[in-house]
Formats: C-alpha cells, structure tokens, sequence
C-alpha cells in the first residue's frame, strides 16, 4: 500500500496503526459506503467535518459515519456561539484535503479537534488516511492525544 501523509506522521510519531485501502465509488464518497467495503462496524469508522465558528474560526469534529453532527454541540464543545460546516469549496485550500479524503492528522495548520465521546468505547477507531480509499485504524487516546483532541458529545440524539 502506497503510504500517505497521514501514515508517515503517525511513524515518526511513534503511533501504532493498521492501513486499509478500498476501491473509491466516485458516486459514493460517504464514509458509510467506506465501513461497509471494509466491513468494519459503522460505530466505529469516524467522518471528518471542518466547520468555521462565528468566533473561534475553523474546528474540526470527528463522529461515526452513519450519525450527524449536533451543531450546537460543536458549537459549546468549541466555545463558540453558533458554528457552520465549511463548503465544500473551500475544503482545500483550508484543510490540504479533498472530500473522501480529510483526515484529522496533518491539516495544512492545526485546529481545535473534538471526537465523539463514544470513541473512547474502542480500542480501535478508523478514520481517513488522508486520501480517498485510504484508512487508518487507530487507538482513539493516541489520535486524540496526537492531533490535541478532545473527546466531548457531538451528535444528534
């Protein structure tokens, strides 16, 4: 498997992980397609989402694939009054990532980062490699310790 980024500075980190690699369905780029090809459980396969707070700029928010974000968690999790998903447009330029390939590890600066609380309820979480097609199982302490992670509630009940 060809390394990404991600993998390379989750090494020189010293951080254990798995690489898993899966054909990329450029007409279903949803991390639920993603566990299921990988047949992994849904529960434990994170999405990454970079949102822009009306005051402490941009967050990113890593939850289970198949839930959806509670803005206004994200929005006290980040101190913030009110918080919004970044377009789509400006994913690139703000993170380095493509849609289907964002990862918390190695953004292009680091922000304030919040994983669902439930991680903590693994050993092991996936989340993005970094490229579509590319994952990382990871230990959710030693991600969230690396990326300066907090571990708060974040989705919709």
């Amino acid at each position: 498997m060809e390394k990404t980024n991600v993998m390379r500075l989750l090494e020189q980190a010293g951080i254990p992980y798995e690489g898993r690699e899966y054909e990329v369905d450029e007409n279903n780029l949803s991390g639920s397609h993603a566990a299921d090809v990988l047949g992994e459980d849904h529960d434990q396969v994170f999405k990454t989402l970079v949102l822009k707070g009306e005051r402490t700029g941009f967050l990113v928010c890593c939850i289970p694939v198949d839930e959806e974000l509670d803005l206004k968690k994200a929005a006290k999790a980040a101190g913030d009054k009110k918080v919004e998903m970044l377009p789509m447009k400006d994913l690139l330029g703000v993170t380095g990532y493509v849609r289907g390939g964002c990862s918390p590890i190695g953004m292009k600066k680091k922000f304030p980062t919040y994983i669902e609380e439930t991680a903590i309820l693994f050993d092991q979480i996936t989340v993005s490699g970094g490229m579509r097609g590319k994952q990382i199982v990871v230990n959710p302490e030693q991600l969230a310790a690396y990326v300066g992670a907090v571990f708060v509630p974040l989705i919709k009940e």
